[in-house]
């Protein structure tokens, strides 16, 4: 990745942004719905596992903050969560409903909102500028995914603390590590591919 690159969000340099209001609405509402197709299709590759089944979702929260940005990512996983909220089979148990945000995984989908935001955010401030960088983003939003969902088991949940650590964290690091430096790849990936149609 070069600062050039990173000097726009991936989705701008791809999609542009239009002018005028109605067509930028448009074009942020499909790369809305495009974003949470995605998410609902990364929540169906799961191992199942006590309380919190291991999905490709963090990957794709975590590409969709810092290849949209900060606030249409920020919106982009809060119109995700509210389609599972209305019941919509979006999230990873193959059913939707407020009842799930209450559940063992609700602490998960409100860290992804927050990650989505905070790694868009660090990538429009200087962390998209190389690959170290952009893992670098990519890790602070796993960390802001895991407190979310630790927290929500110990206390929202009350598994207590330790309980929470063992089935909430433990049994996710190794993945989210490999998760993390696949999303660092692509995004170099696309970043490159998008210099070469500026450039074409």
């Amino acid at each position: 990745m070069s600062s050039n690159a990173s000097s726009q969000h991936l989705a701008t340099a791809f999609w542009p942004q239009p002018s005028s209001g109605m067509r930028a609405f448009a074009r942020n509402a499909i790369l809305v719905v495009a974003g949470t197709a995605l998410l609902a299709l990364s929540a169906k590759v799961n191992v199942p596992l006590p309380y919190v089944p291991m999905t490709m979702q963090t990957l794709v929260v975590l590409m969709i903050g810092a290849g949209y940005g900060s606030r249409l990512g920020f919106v982009t996983l809060l119109a995700y969560i509210a389609e599972g909220a209305m019941g919509l089979p979006v999230f990873a148990s193959p059913v939707g409903g407020l009842a799930i945000l209450a559940g063992p995984t609700g602490g998960y989908l409100v860290g992804f909102a927050v990650a989505a935001f905070v790694t868009g955010w660090m990538c429009e401030h200087g962390f998209g500028r190389s690959a170290l960088r952009v893992f670098i983003a990519m890790a602070v939003g796993h960390l802001i995914i895991f407190a979310f969902g630790f927290a929500w088991l110990a206390y929202g949940v009350k598994l207590g603390a330790e309980r929470a650590w063992l089935v909430g964290v433990v049994p996710f690091v190794a993945g989210s590590v490999v998760k993390n430096a696949l999303g660092t790849v692509l995004m170099a990936v696309l970043s490159r591919w998008a210099q070469r149609i500026r450039a074409a």
